[in-house]
């Protein structure tokens, strides 16, 4: 009886947080140090960890902002970083080249408004497929804002191969339009809604059509061994943030959280358009991102992106 008692005990959640160790029990570590970047596909995460639902689940969560998502990737082979956020383009680039990844979960997935190709007011730029062979600003030549650029194009009647991209970021993307290096620029939240309040920006072409709508953005991963090595840890991980994208289906609940982490105000946190947050890895839907680089050239040959998934979670 003493025997049953005391073993009642131990699994009861009390004040002294035994339910916490249990929950911690059997993972190969307690910390995980996480590359984190864009801070609305990144919200959810960030949010489980300043709420202490990983604390909660046996592991402290260390978020290392992200100089670049390569620097992320970098530091992640390197084993400065356990876990790395980035594009999926950008992810799939690195696999296809041979970086050992597996993905750890969805991030972000985009809806309409949520990118887009803009110009500013006067500009005789009103049709996208009217220009032969456009000039369009993307943050990096050889990412998500050049592949969706290029299926927009593509789907306007345009042929993508002829299009001259110029690399600036954001916060320049304004001044290229002005100047004339770019006929049109490819933003994302908050950047487009920040140009249409402060400059007048209109909408060129929203990318929610065609190949890329409803389009998977971004997503966490592991280098292969850390993950290997790391099962339950990983597990753990992934249930949270599961958990964590499934809260962020309340959209305000994220834009209450976004001033805080993404630094912008109240109104531009009501005003911009979300996308989704996937609660869980689907190869199926994932694939069609390395189709669509496959098929636009990004990509020589077609990657399996099922075989980077856990072996839980290969479907």
């Amino acid at each position: 009886m003493l025997v049953a008692v005391l073993g009642l005990l131990a699994g009861c959640d009390g004040t002294g947080g035994g339910g916490q160790a249990a929950q911690g029990a059997g993972l190969e570590r307690s910390e995980l140090r996480v590359a984190v970047g864009n801070p609305i596909d990144t919200a959810p995460l960030r949010m489980a960890v300043a709420d202490g639902s990983f604390t909660r689940a046996g592991l402290h969560v260390d978020l290392v902002e992200e100089t670049d998502q390569l620097a992320g990737i970098t530091e992640l082979m390197s084993g400065k970083v356990d876990v790395a956020f980035a594009t999926d383009v950008a992810l799939f680039t690195a696999a296809a080249h041979g970086t050992p990844l597996q993905l750890q979960g969805e991030a972000y997935t985009s809806a309409p408004y949520t990118m887009a190709l803009v110009t500013l007011p006067g500009s005789t730029y009103t049709d996208l497929a009217s220009r032969k062979s456009p000039k369009i600003a993307v943050n990096q030549d050889n990412d998500l804002g050049a592949l969706a650029a290029r299926s927009m194009f593509a789907t306007a009647g345009g042929d993508p191969a002829k299009i001259k991209f110029v690399q600036r970021s954001y916060a320049d993307m304004p001044a290229a339009l002005r100047d004339g290096s770019a006929d049109a620029a490819l933003m994302i939240e908050p950047y487009l809604t920040k140009a249409q309040q402060d400059l007048g920006a209109r909408v060129l072409a929203d990318s929610s059509r065609g190949a890329t709508k409803d389009f998977p953005v971004s997503a966490y991963a592991a280098a292969g061994l850390f993950a290997q090595a790391n099962v339950h840890t990983l597990a753990a991980f992934r249930r949270v943030l599961a958990d964590a994208q499934q809260r962020a289906a309340d959209q305000s609940v994220v834009r209450e959280a976004l001033p805080r982490l993404a630094g912008i105000d109240d109104t531009t946190a009501a005003l911009i358009s979300l996308g989704q947050y996937p609660t869980s890895l689907s190869g199926v839907r994932l694939q069609r991102v390395a189709d669509l680089m496959h098929s636009s050239g990004m990509l020589a040959d077609r990657l399996d992106v099922p075989s980077l998934l856990p072996p839980d979670d290969s479907r």
